[in-house]
């Protein structure tokens, strides 16, 4: 069950990743860092798409049911 609704929003939490780490390395180019979890654009796009995952399973999972 878990497994299947991982799957199912996987596009969102690759959407968000990518969406995230273009902004946030454009972001820390000009040098503004203050908002990144440890200094880390990819360590933040990581908890973003996560988070965001997380979120899209828990929807599906209460308008499945």
């Amino acid at each position: 069950m878990i497994q299947q609704l991982a799957i199912q929003s996987l596009g969102t939490g690759i959407g968000v990743f990518l969406g995230v780490l273009i902004g946030l390395g454009i972001r820390k180019r000009k040098g503004k860092t203050e908002g990144l979890l440890g200094g880390s654009v990819l360590l933040t796009a990581s908890a973003a798409a996560g988070l965001a995952m997380l979120v899209m399973m828990t929807m599906k999972y209460f308008t499945a049911v």
